[in-house]
């Protein structure tokens, strides 16, 4: 045949496939063992994320309104608290999730995600979950480092991010490649971002399971805002040699204030130049009904396999990666 023969076999080895196997009946093992319900919700949807730094895959289903369009879930989080609001209950989702503009050697556009939510937990409570679930599927224990967000900056940045002027952002950012119109016209949480994940991120939890707490306000996305402190969020993050495992939350329960914030959303992409989609409205529903107290947090699977591993690339732990799909 033209070419030679078709390298048809899968992006990870067939020993780490049984490994993966296993991680996953492990996980589910973990929640039925503390009476969590696993759930199934649609992987496409109507309304698609609104989170610029989250790009949603779009659909178009022959046959349907051509005006019409639809998107694949970059996370189940919306409908996941739609179940909570109609009493479901501790829920956990384990499966596929879809992000665009992502692929490399952390990223695979199409990826394994564990996400769940508690009642009535804290966030200290769910952290407490995280580390022992990231040391079940490793099978082994991981000593634990707790940071604010500041103080994560503060050591390895040198600066205070909530506090520092905006030219000291941009000078570490220059620093940091960034330059000309882009560096210029980047926004203050887009400055904290590259410096997040360029400098700050790729240091942490090294040897340990580092959780970095209280992000700024304006990057709490559907997290509550601390009430002892307006200028952040309850909002976590974990990181594992330099990569991040886990975005965590005290879940955001006012339909108003959710609103508000993502009509902010979908004002800054528009600013951006991306596509903007219609709202929730059946998750601000179901808000305003009443999403009783809790936290959640997602956890990228493949990433802890990574870890477990000790795999440089996700490839090494995905079946079929993007380009073998």
């Amino acid at each position: 045949m033209a070419g030679g023969p078709i390298d048809f076999a899968p992006s990870a080895t067939l020993a780490q496939l049984e490994r993966r196997a296993a991680a996953l009946a492990s996980a589910r093992a973990f929640f039925a063992a503390r009476d969590v319900m696993e759930v199934d919700p649609p992987a496409l949807i109507n309304a698609p994320v609104t989170d610029v730094n989250l790009q949603s895959a779009r659909v178009q289903l022959p046959g349907s309104d051509p005006a019409a369009s639809y998107a694949l879930h970059t996370s189940p989080e919306y409908t996941m608290k739609r179940l909570l609001a109609a009493g479901s209950g501790d829920i956990y989702f384990l499966g596929h999730v879809f992000r665009g503009a992502e692929r490399g050697r952390l990223h695979n556009p199409e990826f394994t995600l564990i996400e769940w939510y508690r009642r009535g937990f804290t966030l200290a409570q769910l952290m407490q979950e995280v580390a022992q679930l990231i040391a079940q599927l490793c099978r082994r224990e991981f000593k634990s480092e707790y940071l604010s967000y500041r103080e994560a900056f503060e050591r390895e940045a040198g600066f205070d991010p909530l506090t520092a002027q905006d030219q000291v952002l941009q000078v570490t950012a220059s620093r940091l490649g960034l330059s000309g119109d882009t560096l210029g016209a980047a926004t203050r949480d887009e400055l904290l971002d590259l410096i997040m994940g360029v400098a700050v991120g790729p240091r942490l939890g090294r040897g340990t399971l580092t959780f970095v707490q209280d992000y700024p306000a304006s990057q709490a996305a559907l997290a509550r805002l601390d009430p002892r402190d307006a200028r952040v969020a309850l909002r976590f993050e974990v990181y594992a040699e330099g990569i991040e495992l886990a975005n965590g939350f005290d879940e955001l329960a006012d339909a108003t204030e959710q609103r508000a914030r993502f009509l902010a959303d979908q004002r800054e992409r528009q600013r951006r130049g991306l596509p903007v989609g219609p709202l929730d409205e059946r998750l601000l529903a179901a808000l305003a009904a009443g999403l009783p107290p809790c936290a959640g947090v997602a956890v990228g699977f493949d990433r802890v396999l990574m870890l477990a591993e000790g795999a440089e690339r996700i490839d090494a732990v995905l079946p079929f990666a993007l380009e073998r799909a």
